[in-house]
């Protein structure tokens, strides 16, 4: 087995849960734990093997690998990921209620996915991509908690989004400034000690990515803010998953980011405050929940300092740390959801006499509250200790390192104290009410689990050498060797006497402040963090609406002003760009021909009263540009402008029949302006396209798709080519431009009735008999319909070589379906009635399908190339399939919906039933 299978196997395991689900219910989070623990099977397996390094090509053009790597740091993490997450899966089995648990377990199991490929990867774009998974599992996770949910998933999602694009920031400065994404060779390269400018501001933006993950002030509001989410959420989130990805960003870059100078005195700085002022605030809270946020806040924020340290005793104080706050806080979290189940409430000051109701449950929670403390014999008092011993060994000097020691006590104290106020008020009092503990077996389980093994691993922490003492020298950068092994006893010492002061210190202020808690009102809160996120956020939004109202008119003309405006001030630097006529330009009679049928054609645009007119004019201002796409050679493109011109005057009189006939009346001064900007307009465009694209005849890269595309794709026809293999990817967000459109035409023409404007009747009845007078174009219909369908598959299949291809198919298809329309004698055309969306979908779907099949070649769209029997076949005539689907689906969309009369609705020429024996004489307007 590889850490590909690894992979693998958890990342199945979220496309399985909604099998789990309907086969096992709520229970799913068994088989799902199962499932993670399997995974940890694997990778222990193959960790046996000593650091791996696996890669598999994923984007080669660029470099990129799917790479992943197993070391001492990434071990240990992929421990704490699937461990901690099998726990909380089999506690939500018995938390969650089957309705609700399909999406919770997909979501779950994908956040543990995407967490693992991050503590796994090796390549920098891997870990973003695997970073922002965990931003869009954690906002989906959180917004499906409840109706109140959608304002703290958003504000959660915008901070932690926010870091990510300081994470890319990183990712692509090193990636240009090493050559290489891979995570190894970045992180030992010499431009990390050579470069300062780059170090510095490359650790500035991988230490504020992890920040916003880990909760550091300011970006500390949204992990409280989370707590809308229910208890496994919340769990797996604080202890193991979101939360840990920042401080696992730290302990990845720490040796390589700590060579700028800012590093240790950020981290140190921002994690002591953080600390500090997390601990301070969950000492006061009384929702048990949010205390235990709040003290999630200030741990992270006390293991962001200790990295900032950077020393070896330093990265083996954080990485024990990991360990025991995972334990401890995913208890506590569970516990939480355990009390509020049982006994309907987290108000510490309604919680009485828990420890003769759950008596079990209650020693768990002191567990993990003392853990959370520093008592010993619990891991937290191993990993506290160190800690103080890291900052009483600062580099920077004794007495600096003794000041630093004493704002860390400060912090121990209050931990002390938020611990003590978890208990003391908990555990005294009468028997409390509590609902049945039968219900809740599986959450008393997992609570245990986690609890006790905070308590063993502490009696036992040196069986942890073997997992935290690679870890803690892959994060310093040095030899395990100069990592020392881990005890639960090191004499009496300075870190002992300071644990004891916080222990007595804590106990107090506990005592103390819980006994003036009964007696204190609650105050309105002051300014928050998550008050000024959602000001920000607001006034955001508001700043991006006075934007949008400077060019949100109902008149096209005031929305045409911007962009005419914009274009005549780019105007004014073409001068000086200007590099003289081309010397190759030839001009022939008819070019001039062509340019005065299109100026003559816009002048009567600009003149016409009558829509008709207009529309008349237009088309001959089109098909004057076909000709002349012809005379330059361009078949391909002038054969795309003929058949697009003919769809879009057909639409164009569907949508004329619905409005007036004529146009409303303007000012002559206004017509002259319309006609004065489009002149300026059109001449800086004509200038333009001759200083940028005049003064050579082929470009480098249109040298270059002449030359190679028979080679590369086996196509003949440079243009289809382009489209369907070289930017396929341009192509395929042109194709969900067009389902899109699709779409919104759909929607648009259902939520507003179409005005039917009104049809007087026929003057003469020879026109007013529709079947009679559609005669020539029925028969004409018949014979060239056949004809433009078997056009419409040939030039599918031969536009790889020829002019062709997928879009103008779809087009010779579409006029096809168009012709069908007009020859019939009413607009209630039932073989034209076709399922336009599904037709424009599956579009996509064939042409997103085609490109996952080029991942078979190493990159996502990358055409696939076979012989059978002397034929050359290629993926690409099956993405030109998806083209011309999702094009028919459009204008398919648009002759429904705009050309045919709703079945309900009479139709202005429709002809009466009239008696077999009585001759047809016309047909009267109903």
């Amino acid at each position: 087995m590889t850490l590909l299978h690894a992979i693998a196997s958890v990342w199945l395991l979220v496309f399985v849960s909604p099998l789990l689900v309907r086969a096992c219910g709520r229970h799913a989070g068994w088989p799902l734990a199962a499932g993670l623990l399997i995974v940890l099977g694997i990778i222990i397996g193959v960790r046996s093997g000593g650091d791996i390094r696996e890669a598999v090509s994923w984007i080669p053009a660029i470099d990129v690998a799917f790479g992943l790597r197993l070391d001492g740091l990434s071990f240990l993490f992929s421990i704490v990921v699937l461990a901690v997450g099998a726990v909380v899966l089999a506690y939500s089995s018995s938390y969650m209620r089957a309705a609700r648990s399909t999406g919770f377990y997909m979501l779950m199991a994908a956040f543990a996915a995407a967490m693992l490929t991050l503590v796994l990867a090796d390549d920098l774009v891997v870990l973003f991509v695997a970073w922002e998974l965990t931003t869009l599992c954690s906002y989906l996770l959180i917004l499906r908690s409840g109706p109140g949910a959608k304002e703290p998933a958003t504000r959660t999602l915008l901070v932690t989004a926010a870091g990510g694009l300081c994470l890319l920031g990183a990712v692509v400065m090193m990636i240009v400034r090493t050559g290489t994404s891979d995570v190894t060779v970045v992180l030992g390269h010499a431009a990390w000690g050579e470069d300062p400018a780059f170090a510095t501001v490359a650790a500035v933006l991988v230490a504020v990515a992890a920040m916003t993950k880990s909760a550091q002030f300011p970006f500390h509001s949204w992990l409280p803010d989370a707590m809308v989410a229910p208890a496994p959420v919340s769990a797996y989130l604080h202890a193991a998953a979101m939360v840990k990805a920042g401080i696992f960003l730290l302990l990845l870059f720490a040796p390589a980011a700590s060579q700028a100078v800012v590093w240790a005195p950020l981290l140190i700085a921002v994690g002591l405050v953080t600390a500090l002022w997390g601990a301070f605030i969950a000492v006061r809270r009384r929702d048990l929940k949010e205390l235990l946020a709040y003290s999630t806040v200030s741990q992270l924020g006390l293991l962001v300092a200790t990295i900032g340290v950077g020393t070896t005793t330093a990265m083996l104080a954080a990485t024990v740390h990991v360990v025991a706050h995972a334990l401890f806080k995913s208890s506590g979290f569970m516990a939480v959801g355990l009390i509020e189940r049982r006994a309907g409430t987290r108000d510490l000051r309604q919680l009485r006499g828990l420890w003769r109701a759950m008596p079990w449950d209650s020693a768990m929670i002191v567990l993990a509250a003392a853990s959370m403390a520093g008592v010993i014999p619990l891991l937290g008092f191993v990993s506290k200790e160190l800690i103080f011993e890291t900052f009483l060994g600062s580099p920077a000097g004794a007495a600096l390192g003794w000041m630093l020691a004493a704002i860390v006590t400060v912090g121990a104290v209050l931990t002390v104290a938020y611990s003590a106020r978890i208990v003391l008020p908990v555990l005294p009092g009468p028997r409390a009410e509590v609902s049945p503990w039968r219900k809740t077996v599986g959450m008393s389980s997992a609570v245990t689990v986690t609890a006790v093994a905070g308590l063993v691993f502490g009696f036992g922490v040196a069986g942890l050498n073997g997992v935290i003492r690679p870890a803690a020298a892959a994060a310093a950068g040095t030899p395990l060797s100069e990592v020392y092994g881990l005890a639960l006893w090191h004499g009496l010492n300075a870190p002992l006497l300071l644990s004891v002061v916080a222990l007595a210190a804590g106990v107090a202020v506990a005592v103390l402040y819980g006994r003036r808690d009964g007696a204190r009102e609650d105050r309105p809160a002051g300014v928050s963090g998550i008050a000024i996120v959602q000001s920000i956020q607001d006034a955001t939004i508001a700043f991006g609406r006075r934007v949008g109202d400077l060019t949100r008119f109902d008149s096209p003309a005031a929305n045409l002003v911007a962009p005419i405006v914009l274009i005549c001030l780019g105007g004014l630097a073409l001068p000086s760009l200007w590099g003289g006529w081309p010397a190759f330009s030839s001009w022939s009679l008819l070019d001039v021909l062509l340019l005065a049928l299109a100026a003559a054609g816009m002048i009567v645009v600009l003149a016409a009263g009558a829509r008709l007119t207009a529309i008349i004019a237009i088309g001959v201002v089109g098909f004057a540009v076909v000709l002349w796409f012809f005379l330059l050679g361009a078949s391909d493109v002038a054969l795309t402008q003929l058949l697009v011109e003919i769809l879009t005057v057909v639409v164009m009189i569907l949508v004329l029949r619905r409005m007036p006939r004529r146009f409303g009346r303007e000012r002559k001064s206004r017509k002259r302006l319309a006609v004065v900007a489009a002149v300026v307009a059109g001449a800086i465009a004509t200038v333009t396209a001759l200083v940028f694209t005049g003064h050579r005849e082929l470009s480098p890269v249109g040298q270059y798709f002449l030359q190679e595309a028979e080679e590369l794709t086996g196509g003949t026809n440079v243009v289809n080519t382009i489209l369907v293999d070289f930017r396929a990817l341009d192509t395929l967000g042109e194709l969900v431009v067009l389902a899109i459109g699709a779409v919104a035409l759909t929607a648009l023409l259902d939520a507003r009735r179409p005005v039917e404007r009104p049809v007087p009747p026929p003057a003469y009845p020879v026109l007013a008999d529709a079947r009679s007078n559609a005669v020539f174009l029925m028969t004409l219909a018949r014979m060239l319909v056949p004809v433009m369908v078997v056009a419409s598959a040939y030039a599918l299949l031969r536009g790889h070589n020829a002019p062709g291809g997928g879009f103008i198919a779809a087009l010779i298809g579409a006029a096809a379906i168009v012709l069908a329309y007009l020859s019939a004698p009413t607009d209630e055309v039932s073989r034209v009635e076709r399922p336009y969306l599904a037709i424009a979908g599956s579009g996509i779907v064939v042409a997103t399908g085609t490109g996952l099949l080029g991942l078979l070649d190493a990159s996502f769209l990358r055409p696939l190339h076979v012989d059978i029997f002397g034929l050359h076949l290629t993926t690409a005539l099956v993405f030109d399939l998806g083209v011309y689907l999702a094009v028919l689906g459009v204008i398919l969309a648009a002759v429904n919906r705009l050309g045919l009369s709703p079945r309900d609705t009479p139709d202005a020429y429709a002809p009466r039933q009239r008696p077999r024996h009585r001759r047809n004489k016309g047909v009267q307007a109903r």
